[in-house]
């Protein structure tokens, strides 16, 4: 098991960047808080970062709500330099999600299977509900001091990455979500959850419920337009409540490719390695048992043919195989 006693050491008398997946979600922005706190009371400064968008109203607000400074490669890269340590959370280098900075990734934090072998000076990788935990683990064991806005931060990220601790809820998820419980200000968390949806994600759902299509217990839908890797999830969630499924895919035709949401109620089916075989040669994907999310480049869509949903729709059933039919 990891010590992040360890970590401290490491970075000790270095300004560290703490990058997140791009398109970051609430989870990633928590854990980057938490963490740059942590490092904050041991004299270490920090700088949140990321590639890619802030595209969803719920994660922008969080930033607001809980005045969370997280900067764009963009706004950074003048300034890095190969020589600069880099942490990775909730993500790791090689997983598909996550630009190659300048600097030197010298530690990864996350919460997601391993797909890339990788050395770190650093490592701390956990199957649990949220990478959230892991931080908040981090200030338990150090047992230093967590302010009311760090722990509403912290409870929020793992409150959206398992479901309300309804999905890939571990024992140390449930213990971390109590030790935050006592600390966090209520009356921020509520004012950060309310009025999250934005006239744009009807047309979403819209889209999405108009081509819907179901293989044995398989859903897949297609929002023919951009949409937030945030809300593309959430609505493969929607579809997971029909009584008739227990695997959803759903994908978002974007300037950029094909992005992908997968979830899984099945026992018998990972939604991670799902999408990982189906993508594999065209795209890439990962994720956990239950969730996972992927991508298709824009250069690669060629790849699909002429019929590209037809493509698609043909390689996950081929991977899923008796409960595709």
């Amino acid at each position: 098991m990891a010590d992040c006693r360890d970590l401290i050491e490491i970075c000790k008398g270095r300004h560290i960047y703490i990058q997140t997946h791009n398109f970051p979600d609430p989870d990633a922005i928590a854990s980057a808080y938490g963490l740059h706190k942590l490092f904050e009371y041991f004299g270490i400064t920090s700088t949140l970062c990321y590639e890619g968008k802030i595209d969803k109203l719920s994660t922008k607000k969080m930033t607001e709500i809980f005045n969370i400074n997280i900067l764009s490669y963009d706004q950074i890269r003048d300034n890095m330099s190969e020589e600069d340590y880099i942490v990775c959370v909730d993500s790791q280098k090689g997983s598909g999600n996550i630009t190659d900075f300048i600097g030197d990734e010298i530690a990864c934090i996350d919460h997601h299977p391993i797909y890339v072998n990788t050395e770190y000076k650093y490592s701390d990788i956990r199957f649990v509900g949220s990478c959230a935990t892991i931080i908040t683990k981090y200030f338990e064991e150090l047992d230093i001091p967590m302010d009311s806005v760090t722990a509403s931060a912290l409870m929020y990220g793992l409150k959206m990455d398992t479901l309300n601790l309804s999905r890939g809820t571990t024992y140390l998820d449930i213990d971390m979500f109590k030790y935050l419980y006592t600390k966090a200000d209520r009356d921020l968390l509520k004012k950060v959850e309310s009025n999250n949806m934005e006239f744009s994600d009807l047309k979403a759902y819209g889209a999405a419920i108009e081509n819907i299509k179901l293989y044995g217990t398989v859903g897949f839908a297609c929002i023919p337009f951009s949409c937030p890797d945030a809300l593309i999830g959430i609505i493969s969630d929607f579809i997971l409540d029909l009584n008739s499924v227990d695997v959803t895919v759903v994908y978002s035709k974007r300037e950029d490719g094909y992005k992908f949401s997968i979830r899984s109620e099945n026992s018998e089916i990972n939604a991670g390695e799902i999408i990982n075989k189906a993508l594999k040669g065209i795209g890439n994907g990962g994720g956990h048992p239950t969730m996972a999310g992927g991508l298709i480049r824009g250069e690669d869509l060629d790849k699909l043919g002429a019929y590209p949903d037809n493509a698609i729709i043909d390689r996950f059933t081929s991977v899923l195989g008796e409960h595709a039919k």
